[in-house]
């Protein structure tokens, strides 16, 4: 079992910054199996990756937020973490935490069908 709980969201106004965490227990603790992304969806659109965070600490961004934001992990907390700067009202979205099981040979895309465990998402609104 693999419970991922995400929290930090809120309200913020255009330009302000924002830090999510997500914290992982059960058998994703200090197993080093998996690698973990961010993803958010938005009113009346699909599920998007936001950044992902592999096993060798390399990180792929969206294009929407590259420059903005940042993927982090502190494996001693079991901890994700997603900093987010200079926010705009396009990034208001659901976010969500999500963990799949990867290798050195296996490396999950920046999209929802690789990813096997979910968080429950934390609200993340950005005024104009």
């Amino acid at each position: 079992q693999v419970q991922l709980v995400e929290s930090g969201g809120g309200s913020v106004q255009s330009g302000g910054s924002l830090r999510l965490s997500c914290t992982a227990s059960g058998s994703i603790s200090g197993n080093s199996r998996y690698c973990m992304g961010w993803f958010r969806q938005g009113p009346e659109k699909e599920r998007e990756g936001v950044a992902a965070l592999d096993k060798q600490g390399r990180t792929t961004y969206a294009e929407s937020v590259k420059g903005r934001f940042t993927i982090s992990q502190d494996n001693a907390k079991n901890t994700l973490y997603l900093q987010m700067n200079n926010m705009k009202p396009e990034d208001t979205a659901m976010y969500y935490c999500a963990a799949a099981l990867c290798t050195i040979f296996y490396i999950p895309r920046l999209t929802p069908l690789d990813y096997n465990f979910w968080g429950q998402g934390t609200q993340v609104t950005v005024s104009s």
